[in-house]
């Protein structure tokens, strides 16, 4: 039986990638609720089947797309401050800035905020969100903060407490460009709102070094 030909391969290969991309455009569109295989499928440019062919169900792609598009851009940040020993300040402004500029540059925010409304309803895809992204995210900097505790850097208390204290008005900021921007209001420079809470908490974090 002779090999398929380099050109049916490719396509091949190609198929879920299409379908992760066309599943993040619907689900952001459309919610999970919302969203059809068949109009992913059709977006993708392939058969009504082809996506059951590699993901059996609507949450199955959902993983596909937090793994393939969602983490991509976040892990090598967190891979990048896992290894980190220096000072903390000037790593929470890189982070941070970085978080802010992939939400306000990829769908992100309305991944987030699909996972948010629709947890209730299917909460597998707060459990895909929580153990792929969230909870690697909270446990990154919450480790850089009990080191940074260890060094005598960062005043006492739950490193994970301080953590959430660093990143919310990240999410709650998305959760305001989500919600309610669509209906008129007012939207936030989301780097800038990042940059005012840093410059506002991190004083109050950080403990002042004494000379000998």
């Amino acid at each position: 039986m002779p090999s398929p030909s380099p050109r049916w391969r490719r396509q091949k290969e190609t198929r879920p990638a299409d379908i992760v991309r066309a599943a993040l455009d619907v689900f952001s569109e459309k919610g999970f609720a919302g969203a059809r295989m068949e109009e992913i499928a059709a977006r993708a440019g392939v058969s009504k089947g082809a996506p059951y062919l590699y993901f059996p169900t609507k949450e199955d792609l959902f993983a596909a797309v937090v793994r393939d598009v969602v983490q991509p851009n976040i892990d090598p940040m967190l891979q990048m401050a896992a290894a980190h020993n220096g000072a903390l300040e000037p790593l929470f402004r890189a982070i941070t800035e970085h978080l802010g500029h992939t939400v306000e540059t990829t769908p992100l925010g309305r991944v987030v905020k699909l996972v948010i409304s629709e947890s209730q309803t299917f909460p597998e895809i707060a459990r895909i969100w929580h153990d792929n992204v969230l909870d690697k995210a909270l446990g990154t900097v919450a480790a850089l903060i009990e080191r940074a505790q260890q060094r005598g850097e960062v005043r006492p208390g739950d490193p994970r407490n301080h953590a959430l204290t660093i990143v919310s008005p990240l999410l709650v900021g998305v959760i305001f460009q989500e919600t309610f921007v669509p209906v008129g209001a007012k939207p936030f420079d989301l780097s800038a709102l990042i940059k005012q809470h840093l410059d506002t908490v991190l004083p109050g974090l950080l403990l002042e070094k004494t000379t000998q």
